[in-house]
């Protein structure tokens, strides 16, 4: 009923407890989850989750903040794109938050990195998984010279204002708020939330982190997704059941490759 379109199930508060994660889930009626590769090195276990089970997918891509690590190149993108299962690229963006001391000059190349991101997203015909932290103007140019209308995706946990939602779907990106939404100090987040187009929006929990009130401190996990749609029904004031239809259907769109066949079929339940 529910979709998680962005956990980070491979991380270490995660990965040795999925039989727990995935009964949770049944539990809380959350039926699919997004798998979100953030390194190269990483894609290995991040794909074998999207393998394993009927109900993940998983991405290919590199984090803006993730340094000392393989970079990629479009090539690498582009082939594990084609793979079986994977259904976007990244997560990819761009984050000013931690500069350490550097200049924004100084940080072309996560720019370059975002750019060869949407490259390979154009050349699979896949959607990209947008970080933006800090850094939504330069966020948005590279989308408008590298992808013009031809991109699409979704802006993950988003933490702008109204304006950067707005361009954001004018480029025809849709728009996924997390546990962030449930703070009770998020009173803009939840303006942009009555904002965006219920047909635009998605639900996630990038757990293990930002757990939604009333978990807030504790590790997060999918099945906790529901307290996000329960404050995104209450801003839109519609019931639940609207929220986890409309948000399930904008998953399918977006991420029209999951209805591809599953080579290596695991247990839903």
């Amino acid at each position: 009923m529910f979709v998680d379109s962005h956990c980070h199930l491979s991380f270490p508060q995660l990965r040795d407890n999925i039989s727990e994660i995935r009964a949770a889930m049944l539990e809380a009626r959350v039926d699919r989850a997004l798998c979100i590769c953030t390194t190269l090195e990483e894609f290995s276990d991040v794909h074998a989750l999207a393998l394993a089970y009927a109900n993940f997918w998983c991405t290919a891509g590199v984090h803006p903040d993730n340094e000392g690590v393989r970079e990629p190149f479009l090539e690498d993108l582009v082939e594990l794109g084609a793979k079986t299962r994977v259904v976007a690229i990244g997560e990819t963006g761009l984050d000013y938050f931690r500069l350490n001391g550097r200049t924004l000059a100084q940080m072309e190349w996560q720019r370059q990195r975002f750019r060869t991101h949407v490259r390979a997203a154009l050349a699979c015909d896949l959607p990209l998984v947008v970080h933006t932290r800090e850094a939504s103007i330069d966020t948005l140019e590279i989308l408008r010279e590298e992808g013009g209308r031809r991109a699409k995706g979704v802006f993950h946990c988003f933490t702008e204002g109204v304006e950067v939602a707005r361009s954001a779907l004018d480029l025809g990106f849709y728009v996924s708020f997390s546990g962030i939404l449930t703070f009770k100090n998020a009173t803009e987040l939840r303006e942009v939330a009555r904002f965006v187009p219920l047909d635009r929006c998605l639900i996630e929990t990038d757990s293990p982190y930002l757990a939604p009130a009333p978990y807030r401190g504790k590790v997060n996990n999918p099945s906790y997704v529901v307290h996000v749609a329960q404050q995104l029904a209450a801003l839109k004031q519609v019931s639940l059941e609207r929220i986890a239809q409309a948000t399930s259907e904008n998953f399918d769109r977006l991420f029209s490759r999951i209805n591809a066949p599953l080579s290596a079929r695991g247990s839903i339940n």
